[in-house]
């Protein structure tokens, strides 16, 4: 009895906090779009304060475990470091260059990229319903896309799918490279950023009011990516993949309530299809793992 009450609450937390996480990542296009700086300055002083907190967050749960062995990332964890990065800098762009709903609703689709790419690169056997649903999701894509083209959009669309591609290669990346100290990449990924944008951009050519929304967004970021990882501990994979997917919804409505984008209709047509594909995709794999559960 006390076990099951134990693992009720630990349950309800792990949904609290990727929860939480989700909507924290929902902010970074509203971030993006208030800061005046370019992308290269956002990314680098986001990179520096996100990588720093999370490093901190590293070294604190190192600590907690009593992890004996020493960071070390190898050429995997340099790779991935350096894709992370690349992606974050598409990402960042792709913010200033159209509309928030645009890039939230492309990223959606990493998952079933991913799950091609798994496909491709490692052999992995794809489900049907995942094909199905990536095919679905990048339909619906394609009329983001098409609809960019006639709004004068088409770079920022183009950089919301390089990201999401690059995205899933990380995802890919995680599941080949399973020794990797994943978190730890992400920490030097975010310091590659600062000093590539340290070399090539202006960081200090910065109003104070960005600078302070920089921080805000540097500990946004490692905010939501704390909280994602310690609920996603306490939560099975499928249920945490659903719980998370609500960062596309609260994107969209951060976009609108602060921002007052309205995209064009295609924007809101593809974007229905794309989010019936995740949700119910996410939706199924949630309910095969409460049915195992069960049983």
């Amino acid at each position: 009895m006390v076990d099951d009450l134990n693992a009720e609450a630990g349950r309800a937390l792990g949904i609290m906090l990727v929860s939480a996480s989700a909507a924290v990542f929902g902010l970074a296009g509203v971030l993006t779009k208030s800061i005046h700086a370019d992308p290269l300055v956002i990314t680098c002083w986001r990179g520096l304060v996100g990588g720093v907190l999370i490093g901190l967050y590293v070294a604190w749960r190192r600590w907690r475990e009593r992890t004996p062995e020493p960071l070390r990332l190898g050429w995997r964890g340099w790779l991935m470091a350096a894709v992370g990065a690349a992606a974050s800098i598409a990402f960042i762009a792709a913010f200033k260059n159209t509309y928030v709903a645009n890039v939230a609703i492309i990223y959606a689709t990493a998952p079933f990229i991913a799950g091609l790419l798994g496909w491709l690169i490692l052999g992995e056997r794809a489900r049907m319903k995942t094909l199905l649903a990536a095919v679905l999701s990048l339909s619906g894509v394609g009329l983001i896309v098409s609809a960019g083209l006639g709004s004068g959009r088409p770079l920022g669309d183009g950089l919301a799918l390089l990201m999401t591609f690059g995205s899933a290669l990380y995802m890919v990346m995680i599941r080949k490279f399973r020794d990797t100290p994943v978190v730890w990449a992400g920490a030097v990924s975010g310091l590659l950023l600062f000093a590539l944008g340290w070399f090539v951009a202006e960081p200090l050519a910065v109003s104070v009011r960005d600078a302070w929304l920089l921080a805000a967004f540097g500990a946004s970021f490692a905010v939501a990516s704390v909280l994602w990882t310690e609920g996603a501990r306490l939560l099975p994979a499928a249920e945490a993949g659903l719980l998370g997917s609500a960062e596309v919804p609260f994107a969209i409505l951060f976009g609108w309530l602060f921002l007052a984008e309205l995209p064009p209709a295609a924007s809101f047509v593809g974007g229905g299809v794309v989010l019936l594909a995740v949700f119910a995709h996410a939706g199924h794999d949630w309910r095969a793992a409460r049915r195992r559960a069960v049983a």
